[in-house]
Formats: structure tokens, C-alpha cells, sequence
């Protein structure tokens, strides 16, 4: 799901081979959909009761829009306050924390991937200044790149992403854009629009209609390699195998799922990267972040694959050397590519680009977008409930719906004066 535009996007946080991350929720979730019941107000408390005695949260970024009726309860649970625009910004942003000007809050809430984001990357300068009783902070969005989480966690504090709200919309974008490795649609669609211009335009018509089915394939019966095999993954594995596109489902991940995972979605653990390339006809990139927080998609790893394997990334743009696709393109080795992420957003890779258009004698191999897959409005609903839920349910002393750092967490003492 793409990152708020005001957030820088460095390398990812290294995660562990342990870490429970959202792809892999620790306990079941409750239902995110829109007519679900709102929140139960925690016991602490009644909408009567006095602020003073309740935890209180900080929002930052734009209001709740989706949910209003679960929102009323949030802040008849919590004392709520909401930061300005100017007060977010890095500079001011810190000098509140110093000032302690929104007191001992309990836990961060930011509801919006596109707002939120002002004081740029959460590191050891603005974390080391959050005061002790901040016990949990829960964010839309599921990457969490421009947040040091392991440094939070070793501040006893939990941080939670919302990659599970997104999963179905994400997934969705993921099949399209293997349908567009397999059946060129950025040749296909880019063709037809020329083709309203002039007659060199409708040439680019004819050619395409001619052409095209030479290098085009049904996915039926080819081997789909997802990297990473969460909630994500495993939903993309659930729609483009089976009866459904009928591809092979092979995956590799530093989690291997359970027996019965596997089966119910005709599954093919792979113990090593390479190994997984090697075997796929298209890998597609959906893990959170890579193990050591580098590139995983490198020359090294791009030379596994056989010549004319497909790739899409719908994961981070961070994760993929750009440069080193773009030699994979021009040399074959991927006959065509997807990318929905791009390492320096708002600038997809400027080779990449010349992929994705129609010159030369391999027009339009790479489809670009941009950051899109997980934008629905269902997806913002369940951003905003399962922030809410996330936080009511660490300061009830609850176990967090999606953690990603429970791994580097580090329990402090409660104290009375927490609250």
C-alpha cells in the first residue's frame, strides 16, 4: 500500500525470521467489514467519565472519514488530541515532544497513509523524545519503512501497521498485473491510443494486433513464485490458482506455513530465494521488507531466473536494484515486468520508464503505477477501524491485532501515572 507522499521512503526496518509480522497475524482478526459493531468503551472509563482519567491518544494527521460512529466511541474511550498541520512539521514536532506539550499519551494513531507524515522518518531523534507511557502506535498502511520499529519496540512500544485492511485490494492489483506480464497490456492499451492520431499511429494499432500473440501466453499451468506468503500472498495464491487462472503456486518465505495452508492453496514451499526463481515462469514480490533490510531483488538474485521469466513488484520499491530489472529487460532474462512501487517515489526509475513505452522493437514491456494497489475506500475503512482496534486493544492490556515488531519489544514496568 503506498506510503503518505510527506514520508521519506528509506530501507526498510530489518525483520527478524521470527518476527510475527501482519502478513502473519498472531490471533484471529475480527471482521473489518464497513457494518461491523464499533468498539466496546474499555472499562476505565464512561462517556461520563472525566478526561484526566483517561489514557490519551495522539492523532496525527487527517480526521476519521469512514468511520464516525467507531470514532465517537474512540474518543468517548480516550482523551484525543489531534496535533495541527504546522505542529507536525519536523521542527515544531520535536520541539513539542521536548515541551511536553501533549502530556504522558498512552499511544500514536495515525488513521491516513496521505497524512500524518510531516515530521518525516520516525527515528532515534524523534522516538527518543516520546515520553514513557506510550505504550502503542497504530498506523494505516502496510509498510512501515519510514519507522525505526525495532527501536520503538526496545521502548517497550508496539507498533502496528494495517497491511491487513489493504490484503484483498492489493491482491486484486497483484492479478492484473500478472495478466499484464503474460498478455503485454501496456503494448496492447498504449497501441490503441495512439491509434485515434494519425496513420503512423494506426500502424502501431496494426503491428500490435499482429504481433502481440507471438510473445503472449494464458497463465494457466505456469509457475507463479510469490515472495513472501502472508495475507497478501496468500490471497494472490488464492486467486490465480485453483480453477480460477490455474496456476502453480510456489512461494518462499521465512515463515514456512502450515501443512494445511499449503494444501488448501496448492502451495510449494521453497527453502531458498534462488531456488524459487529458478523454478518460476513469474515472481511476484509481496514481503513487507527483506530480512536485512537490503534490496532482495539484486544482479545476483535477477541472474537465478530463466531467460523470459515475468516479474511484478506490488511489495517496496526499496527492495528491487531498479537498474539491475531494467539490464534483465533489455537483456531478456524478463520478458516483461510490473511495478506498482518504485524506489524513489515520486520518480519511478527514468530506464524503467523507456521499458514501459512503445519505441523500440520491444515496446511496452514494463506496466507502471502508481502506488495504487491497495487505494479503495474499503481499504481506508478498515485503515481506520483497525488503527482504532489496535490501540484499544494494547491499553486494555490485550494482545495487538498487527503487530510487526513483538520481537525487539522490550516490557517496561506499568505505572499508575501512565494514564
Amino acid at each position: 500500500m503506498a506510503e503518505p507522499t510527506n514520508t521519506p521512503m528509506p530501507p526498510s526496518t530489518p525483520v527478524p525470521a521470527s518476527t510475527p509480522r501482519s502478513g502473519s497475524p498472531v490471533r484471529p482478526i475480527p471482521s473489518l467489514n464497513p457494518s461491523a459493531s464499533t468498539l466496546t468503551i474499555p472499562l476505565w472509563t464512561s462517556p461520563d467519565a472525566p478526561a484526566k482519567t483517561r489514557p490519551t491518544v495522539l492523532h496525527i494527521g487527517d480526521p476519521v472519514r469512514y468511520n464516525p460512529n467507531t470514532y465517537l466511541e474512540f474518543t468517548q474511550a480516550f482523551d484525543v488530541i489531534r496535533p495541527t498541520v504546522s505542529e507536525r512539521e519536523r521542527p515544531e514536532f520535536i520541539k513539542a515532544l521536548k515541551e511536553k506539550r501533549w502530556g504522558n499519551f498512552s499511544a500514536i494513531f495515525r488513521p491516513f497513509w496521505g497524512s500524518g507524515g510531516e515530521m518525516g522518518r520516525w527515528d532515534g531523534e524523534v522516538i527518543g523524545l516520546l515520553p514513557d507511557s506510550v505504550k502503542v502506535f497504530a498506523s494505516a498502511g502496510a509498510g512501515f519503512d519510514w519507522a525505526d520499529t525495532k527501536l520503538l519496540g526496545e521502548r517497550g512500544i508496539i507498533y502496528c501497521n494495517s497491511g491487513l485492511a489493504a490484503a484483498e485490494a492489493v491482491a486484486d492489483f497483484a492479478v492484473a498485473m500478472i495478466i499484464s506480464t503474460f498478455r503485454h497490456l501496456p503494448w496492447c492499451m498504449g497501441a490503441a491510443t495512439l491509434a485515434q492520431t494519425d496513420a503512423i499511429a494506426r500502424k502501431a494499432f496494426q503491428t500490435c494486433h499482429a504481433q502481440a500473440t507471438a510473445v503472449s501466453h494464458n497463465p494457466r499451468g505456469h509457475i507463479l513464485g510469490l515472495i513472501g506468503f502472508g495475507n497478501i500472498g496468500q490471497q494472490i495464491a488464492a486467486k490465480m490458482g485453483n480453477s480460477a487462472f490455474g496456476m502453480k503456486i510456489a512461494y518462499f518465505d521465512i515463515d514456512r506455513k502450515s501443512p494445511e495452508v499449503e494444501t488448501e492453496l496448492g502451495a510449494t514451499f521453497y527453502e531458498s530465494l534462488s531456488s524459487l526463481l529458478r523454478a518460476s515462469d513469474c515472481v511476484v514480490l509481496c514481503t513487507p521488507a527483506s530480512p536485512d533490510g537490503k534490496a532482495l531483488i539484486t544482479a545476483e538474485t535477477l541472474a537465478s531466473l530463466r531467460p523470459g521469466t515475468r516479474f511484478v513488484n506490488i511489495a517496496r520499491g526499496s527492495l528491487v536494484d531498479e537498474d539491475a530489472l531494467a539490464d534483465a529487460i533489455e537483456s531478456g532474462i524478463v520478458s516483461a515486468a510490473a511495478l506498482d512501487v518504485h524506489a524513489d517515489e515520486p520518480r519511478p526509475n527514468p530506464r524503467l520508464v523507456k521499458l514501459a513505452g512503445l519505441e523500440g522493437p520491444n515496446p511496452g514491456r514494463v506496466m507502471m503505477t502508481c502506488h495504487n494497489a491497495g487505494g479503495t475506500v474499503e481499504t481506508h475503512i478498515g485503515f481506520e477501524k483497525l488503527s482504532m482496534r489496535n490501540i484499544l486493544a494494547v491499553l486494555q492490556g490485550e494482545e495487538p491485532l498487527t503487530p510487526v515488531n513483538l520481537d525487539f519489544l522490550v516490557p517496561r514496568p506499568r505505572r499508575g501515572s501512565d494514564y
